[in-house]
């Protein structure tokens, strides 16, 4: 199954222009086994070999794999193969029997296990095809054999078509070999397993190993949802992250402030299991607007599940920005790499006074939507006694906003050109160059009102 569902989620859908919200990824994943119902049939070596340690050991080995399919397929250790699948017993020597049928109680499987007693000779043709019969054929559950064996074949007839027959069916096999006294061919369990070898037959000389072997295999059939998971979510641009919480599951860190990395060993291994990473941004544009949370989530795992996270907006509520008085156009020139100097003609340009220009911004506070607003921006120069000399006064209409709610209105490049008064502004000793004081006053209202007298007569 893999990863069965990933999602992002943010905790408001609006904000101001340096609002914040949280931000949460979440993931779940989960082995196949779960979702995809499945009948295992473990085949066990019991012929005179495996007397002693090595039974005792295959012993062990069986039960933990019995153990994994069960948490794996319910995500608890309950005593009950969950989610439709099953598992069987049978063991060999010089014929097979069948210990149990394809069942679901944990206890009964181990109690076939623990019942077997080591004799005999090596019958793998008559194990396989024991193994076989126990799969009902009409059923829909996948089908895996998991042969075990210390030995060579010794009794019976050749084996090899059998378990070609069996995977022909659709039947999945693994093989587990141990080294005994008799040796063992590898080419053999290669020959009979199901491809590619390397992840369908694993061999040890050391009977200590079997547990170890039968728990990666189970771990292999279960099919781990994912794991070595690396995150990478590169917030938008017109964001910072301000924040991350510790994640549910793995670590995460900031590579810097538009970017988290997260990293999780595992997940899904052995049960349905979610995981999630919540973090903290800010707004810092200056633009209003509905805007994407995330530039970019890219997502890796060692299984190679493809994972699409959502990608949510946030509408952004900055004040309205007019520029009543734009700028003069420019005249657009270059140079080439080799030229050491150059003559451009700019054209024509209207000499509008001589003295300094002063560029004004203001902003008109919490404006209510559907009305304009005039905006008067008177200017006066201060001399050295004090006294004001009038310098110029200018009126704007300042459009509407259709906003949701009452915003800030920021005005910009409000121009004057203010000509040299030597009178007022040149100082005794530095002439022109002297310094000017000004002060600007404002006066803002409503243009727009839904106010009309009794007797009074509108044309629309």
């Amino acid at each position: 199954m893999g990863i069965t569902n990933s999602n992002k989620q943010i905790s408001v859908n609006q904000i101001d222009c340096d609002g914040e919200l949280r931000v949460t990824l979440a993931l779940s994943a989960a082995p196949d086994i779960s979702s995809n119902p499945t009948d295992i049939v473990l085949v066990l070596d019991r012929s005179g070999s495996m007397t002693g340690s090595p039974l005792s050991n295959m012993k062990v080995g069986a039960k933990t794999f019995i153990d994994i399919i069960d948490e794996a397929t319910d995500s608890s250790q309950d005593g009950n193969i969950g989610s439709g699948s099953r598992i069987g017993i049978v063991s060999f020597s010089d014929t097979a029997t069948a210990n149990t049928q394809l069942i679901t109680s944990v206890a009964t499987l181990k109690t076939a296990v623990d019942s077997l007693m080591a004799s005999g000779t090596t019958n793998h043709a008559d194990a396989f095809a024991k193994a076989i019969q126990l799969f009902d054929p009409l059923s829909t559950n996948a089908k895996v054999i998991v042969m075990f064996t210390d030995g060579k074949t010794t009794a019976g007839p050749p084996p090899a078509p059998v378990a070609a027959a069996a995977r022909a069916s659709g039947i999945i096999i693994y093989c587990i070999g141990l080294i005994g006294a008799d040796g063992i061919d590898v080419s053999v369990l290669n020959d009979w397993a199901t491809d590619p070898d390397d992840s369908h037959v694993a061999v040890t000389p050391n009977d200590a190993d079997l547990e170890e072997l039968f728990k990666d295999l189970a771990a292999n059939i279960s099919k781990p949802g994912a794991t070595n998971i690396v995150i990478d979510e590169v917030v938008n641009s017109d964001f910072v992250i301000t924040g991350i919480t510790s994640p549910t599951k793995g670590t995460a860190t900031m590579v810097n402030s538009n970017t988290i990395q997260w990293k999780i060993p595992e997940l899904g291994v052995s049960g349905n299991e979610g995981a999630s990473l919540e973090l903290g941004i800010q707004h810092v544009a200056q633009s209003s607007g509905v805007k994407q949370v995330n530039q970019s989530v890219s997502y890796s795992d060692t299984e190679g599940n493809v994972v699409n996270f959502p990608s949510p907006t946030v509408t952004v509520e900055c004040g309205n920005v007019i520029k009543p008085e734009p700028c003069p156009v420019p005249v657009n020139f270059s140079v080439s790499g080799c030229q050491d100097s150059v003559v451009i003609d700019l054209g024509d340009v209207n000499l509008e006074s001589l003295g300094r220009i002063l560029q004004l911004s203001a902003t008109i506070k919490r404006v209510c939507p559907g009305k304009r607003v005039a905006l008067a921006v008177i200017l006066s120069e201060v001399d050295r006694y004090g006294e004001e000399h009038q310098r110029g006064m200018k009126t704007f209409t300042i459009p509407a906003h259709n906003g949701p709610n009452c915003r800030d209105v920021l005005v910009e490049c409000i121009k004057f050109v203010v000509p040299e008064d030597l009178n007022v502004s040149a100082g005794a000793a530095n002439g022109m160059c002297s310094s000017r004081n000004f002060r600007a006053r404002l006066i803002a209202n409503y243009i727009d009102t839904d106010f009309q007298c009794c007797d009074s007569v509108t044309n629309i």
